[in-house]
Parts: C-alpha cells; structure tokens; sequence
C-alpha cells in the first residue's frame, strides 16, 4: 500500500483529500501545520508529498526546501493557487516535482499523483542500466546517483530523468515535446514552460556559472542539447 502525506491546512480540503486517497486504496496521513507537516514528512517512510503553498507558520516552499537540503528525495506535488505564478515555478526550482493549481478536479490530482509514482517505482526497479560517464559527470541509475567530480548532486526523480536523458544523446538536439514525451508521456497537463524550469533548476546544480552555461545549451526554437565537447573521450557507458 502506498503510503501519501498531505499537508494542507484548509480543513474542508485536506479530509476531502484524505477520504479521496483513502477510497482509492492509498494510506494516508495529513498535517495541518507547516511545523507538523515537516516533522511527519522527515519522520515517515513516503512514497508522495501533498503540500499546499500557504501554510501557517512554515510555507509549503520552506518545508520543500528544507526537504531537499536534508537529501529527501519523496515525490512532492505543491498545491497553489491561480495568482502565485512565481511561486509555482519557485516550486519547482526548490525541488517540487509538479504542482496543481487550486480548484482542482480530484480525478486530475489523482492521476499527477499516479504518475509520479510509477515514475518512482521506474526509478526504484533500474537496478541494471547503463552509467554514463561525461566530462565531470557521472550518472548511475542503478544507485540513483548523480555526480559532479566525484561529488554527488542531489537531483529530484524528474531532474535525474531528465539528466539521464541528455547525456544519453550528448550533441543532439532534443526537442521540447520529445523531453515531454519521454520524462511525462501522456500526461497533457505538462507544459513546455516546465521543461524550462527544471532544465533552469539543473544549470544551477550543475554548471560553474548558470548564466553562463557550457554543459546544456537551449536552441532557440528547438529545444536543449547537453555539450559533447568531451564526449569523444569521456563519454563510457558500463
């Protein structure tokens, strides 16, 4: 049984949510506060965050934030509302996987939270693919291990999907609705501006000087491509 948090403090929304996931089958537990969602969130063994934006006393963006410095890579989908633009993409650059803008229909949330969980387990179950190795970088499926000079990056499931699959075609150009095909598949909901923020999100990880990016270059029009400079001689797949 897959285990959810949800961390909204409007009362009315979190038992619905609460009575939704537990029809579905999910066991669920919710925190009103910020303080008491972070302390569950780091005391229990998840498998999905649900967290609102507006909390009392911690914002959703502290506690995902605080999540992610500690090394805790649990799936988080960020509930927002329609004039916190800024904050959605904040979001997703603290390390949110996904949000949903308030009011929601219950049958899309359920199929985001879907998503990233078999996401997840795709993730969880890669125990014999290919590392690939390029330039400073090397990055191991098997291990869920992302390294920058023998020093590990802590990407979120979407940021290692999406890093595994530039390098995997270093010197190519991907277009934006092959990165959505193949990080999101069918999942319609996901716009070529997310593909943005995270790729946003990954230079800041990754490159010496994010304003200044060497490894992964944005074609205008066309889409990203991750630098081959070194890939002729560095580039090995084990």
């Amino acid at each position: 049984m897959k285990r959810i948090l949800i961390i909204e403090d409007a009362r009315n929304i979190r038992m619905a949510l609460e009575d939704d996931f537990k029809f579905e089958g999910y066991e669920v537990d919710s925190a009103a506060t910020g303080p008491e969602g972070l302390e569950k969130a780091l005391d229990l063994n998840l498998d999905i965050i649900i967290l609102d934006l507006m909390l009392p006393e911690l914002s959703g963006l502290e506690i995902c934030k605080e999540l992610r410095r500690r090394n805790i890579g649990t799936p988080i989908i960020m509930l927002t509302a329609r004039s916190q633009e800024f904050d959605k993409v904040l979001g997703l650059e603290l390390g949110a996987d996904d949000y949903i803008t308030k009011p929601f229909s219950p049958f899309e949330l359920h199929a985001r939270v879907k998503a990233l969980l078999r996401r997840s387990e795709i993730r969880n179950h890669q125990t014999a693919l290919t590392t690939i190795r390029l330039g400073p970088f090397e990055l191991d499926p098997s291990k869920y291990l992302f390294t920058k000079n023998s020093e590990q990056v802590q990407l979120t499931t979407i940021e290692f999907a999406l890093m595994k699959l530039l390098m995997q075609h270093a010197g190519k150009v991907i277009k934006r609705d092959d990165i959505l095909h193949s990080i999101w598949g069918d999942e319609v909901y996901v716009t070529p501006r997310t593909v943005d923020t995270h790729i946003a999100n990954l230079r800041k990880k990754i490159e010496d000087d994010p304003e200044q990016s060497h490894w992964i270059t944005g074609i205008r029009g066309a889409g990203y491509k991750f630098s081959s400079n070194e890939s002729s001689q560095n580039l090995h797949q084990t």
